[in-house]
């Protein structure tokens, strides 16, 4: 069984698609096979891959709006990892799903139909707290958490928590933290420093060790439709991603992949 981690953060600007994205293809360069699930309307996740959000056939929208979603046939296989894409459609399904039945584990239902085809399933969060990340969370095993090295880092992290605390309560009370991941840090600055000792002071024994250094490398990426270790894979930015996969994989005793 795949395990199922969500991105997470309600702020913008984090970094939580470009981990996402990097993440995955970094996995997937150690031999896992993995499924980036884009839950974001912007679609940006599914054009970080080469795939245009405009074009898809089936998006997640269709699949948590059917009553019997025909998920492998949304799949879209990457030259790096498979995809579920997303587009505009997404941002009205907050009003659709106010009326369904079970409208809290709409996207639980889809990934379980798949997930024991990875060992992997990322969800990529849109940055909100309301129903499509209830979505998200309630589909999880865990969340990570991409937090900026800036000066309100910190800032609204305590509403996600609140909503974390409140979804392990009633819905999913299996849900764990993976880990915070630091980004955008430039060592050069001692603010960067200072945000990384009082994230390690709020989060202790949870902090990844890889941290994501402020890398243009990184920034674009992107606009190629390819993730940094295949744009350049030896940037800072590449290493970084890919030492978090090592972080995951350790984590998780999954040291091997399939084969």
């Amino acid at each position: 069984m795949g395990k199922i981690i969500a991105f997470a953060n309600q702020k913008g600007g984090v970094g939580k698609t470009t981990t996402a994205i990097n993440l995955a293809a970094a996995l997937f360069e150690r031999g896992k096979r993995v499924l980036l699930c884009d839950f974001d309307p912007q679609g940006n996740a599914t054009s970080g891959f080469g795939v245009d959000p405009r074009s898809l056939e089936t998006s997640i929208y269709d699949l948590i709006v059917a009553d019997q979603p025909n998920v492998e046939g949304a799949i879209i296989s990457t030259k790096w990892v498979d995809l579920i894409g997303a587009n505009v459609n997404l941002a009205g399904a907050e009003l659709d799903l106010i009326m369904m039945e079970d409208r809290e584990h709409r996207l639980k239902s889809v990934l379980d139909r798949v997930r024991d085809q990875y060992d992997y399933i990322f969800i990529d969060c849109p940055p909100s707290l309301g129903l499509l990340t209830l979505n998200c969370l309630c589909a999880a095993d865990s969340f990570l958490v991409p937090l900026q090295c800036e000066y309100y880092a910190l800032e609204g992290l305590s509403q996600l928590m609140v909503t974390v605390r409140m979804v392990k309560k009633s819905m999913n009370p299996a849900l764990e933290l993976e880990g915070v991941l630091l980004t955008m840090f430039d060592g050069r600055t001692n603010l960067s420093i200072q945000v990384v000792e009082e994230v390690k002071k709020h989060f202790p024994g949870e902090v990844f060790s890889s941290v994501v250094p402020r890398n243009v490398r990184l920034s674009e990426a992107p606009s190629h439709g390819k993730p940094i270790t295949d744009y350049d894979r030896m940037c800072r930015g590449a290493e970084a991603y890919l030492s978090l996969a090592d972080e995951i994989l350790k984590k998780n005793g999954r040291g091997k992949g399939r084969t």
